[in-house]
This record gives C-alpha cells, sequence and structure tokens, in this order.
C-alpha cells in the first residue's frame, strides 16, 4: 500500500479545482491505530481555496466490521483548529456506511469501494444529497 497520496479535487458545483494529499505514518498494527496526516479542501460548503491541514488516527476492529477515526485540524476558512469524528460501518465486501461530524456539521455517507475507484452518496448537513467519484492510479 502507498504510503504517500498526492492529486486534486473537483468541485464542479463551484468549478474548483484543489491539491489533496495524504501521508501515512503509521499503519495499524495490534493496538497502535492508524495515522495519517493529510490537506484537503476545507469542509463542506466552504468557500472556494479554503484548505484544511489535518491528523487523523483510525482503529478498524478485528471482529467488527467498524473503523472509528478522530481528527484534529487547522481550517483556513475559520482560521481555527477542528476536532472531526466518525466512523464506518462495511455492510458487505467494498459497501459501507459512515456517519461523520466535520467539526461543524453532521453528515451521512454510503460508499462503494472497488481498487481504484469509489462513489459515496452523501448526506451534506443531514439535508441536501450529493455525490462523489474518486479514481486513483
Amino acid at each position: 500500500m502507498p504510503t504517500l497520496q498526492v492529486g486534486f479535487e473537483w468541485n464542479p458545483a463551484a468549478n474548483e479545482f484543489a491539491p489533496i494529499a495524504t501521508w501515512i505514518v503509521l499503519q495499524q498494527e495490534g493496538v497502535r491505530p492508524t495515522v495519517f496526516l493529510g490537506t484537503s479542501t476545507d469542509r463542506i460548503g466552504s468557500p472556494e481555496g479554503t484548505q484544511t491541514y489535518y491528523a487523523t488516527a483510525s482503529k478498524a476492529f478485528d471482529r467488527l466490521p467498524v473503523t472509528l477515526y478522530g481528527t484534529v485540524g487547522y481550517s483556513e476558512w475559520d482560521a481555527e483548529w477542528k476536532a472531526p469524528f466518525g466512523g464506518y460501518v462495511e455492510i458487505a465486501h467494498g459497501v459501507s456506511v459512515q456517519g461523520m461530524y466535520d467539526g461543524e456539521r453532521t453528515h451521512a455517507l454510503a460508499h462503494y469501494a472497488r481498487e481504484r475507484w469509489n462513489v459515496s452518496l452523501i448526506w451534506a448537513w443531514l439535508e441536501s444529497a450529493g455525490l462523489s467519484v474518486a479514481v486513483g492510479w
């Protein structure tokens, strides 16, 4: 598994391209969680050109189809630190649901993932539906 992923995000509604990067610092092993650092556009609804910079710890559980995560991140939009968190539940191979709090608001997602791509249905702010598509090489 690569430990550094670099790319861009495209938001067609705002006609915005922005950098995205994730560096996995530690892989989960035993009781130790996965730890990664990254940057992406700030949360849903943020103004064009605002980034967030974060450190995240996540833990998958051996006997449960559950992964939990917590983040500490700096939001350029608000010029303050946020503490997003959430969790995934795997329903079937490649199919999961997620609940998350982005430091300001709550979202629900459903994911379908394959080796190099995934599609997510998003219920942003628990008010508006959206779609996310990710492709990797």
